[in-house]
């Protein structure tokens, strides 16, 4: 009955492979927005790129439908990085399908997270933890601009060789998106060379690749958007915040600020947004991660 339905999906006047045939042009499916961006940059006009988490939509919280699973088939790549959406882990098709992540060095996931990880699963099979453990490491790289353009070069290369007849094109705008990203680097690391405090307070683990770049050093409240940190991490966070006079929290825009207002409170700070970029921000990944610059300047004390 899948089957079936999966086949009429691909009927449809909107599934990709329609679409695909309509314009000639190879399907890129990416899997949330920092990969749509990249896909877009390096596919131009010569690949049609579509997205499978909507603008608004927390990453993590991804399910696929029909379609959306039918997409990924018919695509001629789906760009992912496995460990965000189990989802579309499970969906992609191994010849078919860029995991970003392989593409660079990989930082582990907090350590207070793996412990909060092994208490969870306490008791569980080898065969259950194992479900719950296919990647041991943070899955942010796309808050590196610089582990981002080696992305961007090793997705070049992918495009290029699903669409030969194009591959000078996507070449080329792989070496100008690699170079923006280049750009964007050193900005980040010169606006940041300089700040008085060294410490970012965040409502959840997702800039320790920002962090590691321009030596920082990341305090997450918890690591799982969703998931509520338990008193005794609140506690050392807040322990650890007015020992080093942190003057500001970090909350995200599709995560509630009610834990991290509430630790501000305690340790007399104030909050203020960092995008983590898992959704469309209002301009694009570049102006957005200009925003995530002053915003930290402004925070952290850093002389102009």
């Amino acid at each position: 009955m899948l089957a079936a339905a999966l086949a009429t999906a691909a009927c449809g006047s909107g599934s990709t492979q329609t679409t695909a045939a309509a314009t000639g042009k190879p399907e890129v499916v990416a899997a949330f927005y920092p990969l749509q961006w990249l896909s877009e940059q390096v596919g131009g006009s010569d690949a049609q790129v579509t997205v499978l988490t909507a603008p608004g939509v927390e990453p993590h919280d991804l399910e696929l439908g029909i379609k959306q699973v039918t997409d990924i088939k018919n695509a001629a790549l789906t760009v992912y990085i496995k460990g965000i959406q189990p989802a579309v882990d499970d969906a992609v098709e191994p010849d078919k399908s860029f995991d970003a992540a392989t593409a660079v060095a990989t930082l582990p996931a907090g350590e207070h997270e793996e412990h909060a990880e092994h208490e969870e699963h306490a008791g569980e099979s080898e065969e259950e933890h194992a479900e719950h453990a296919d990647v041991s490491y943070d899955p942010h790289i796309w808050l590196d601009p610089s582990r981002l353009a080696t992305v961007a070069t090793k997705l070049g290369e992918r495009m290029a060789a699903a669409d030969p007849a194009h591959a000078q094109g996507y070449r080329d705008r792989t070496a100008k998106t690699a170079a923006t990203l280049t750009g964007l680097d050193q900005e980040l690391s010169q606006g940041l060379s300089t700040c008085r405090s060294k410490t970012l307070v965040t409502a959840h683990e997702a800039f320790g690749y920002l962090a590691d770049r321009y030596k920082l050093k990341q305090v997450g409240i918890t690591l799982d958007p969703e998931m509520e940190p338990s008193p005794a991490r609140l506690s050392e966070v807040a322990k650890l915040a007015k020992s080093e006079g942190v003057t500001t929290v970090f909350t995200e825009s599709l995560v509630s600020p009610k834990v991290a207002e509430v630790l501000a409170s305690q340790v007399g700070a104030k909050t203020a947004v960092l995008d983590p970029l898992e959704s469309k921000p209002a301009g694009d990944y570049v102006s957005a991660m200009r925003d995530n610059l002053k915003t930290l300047q402004t925070a952290l004390g850093c002389m102009a």
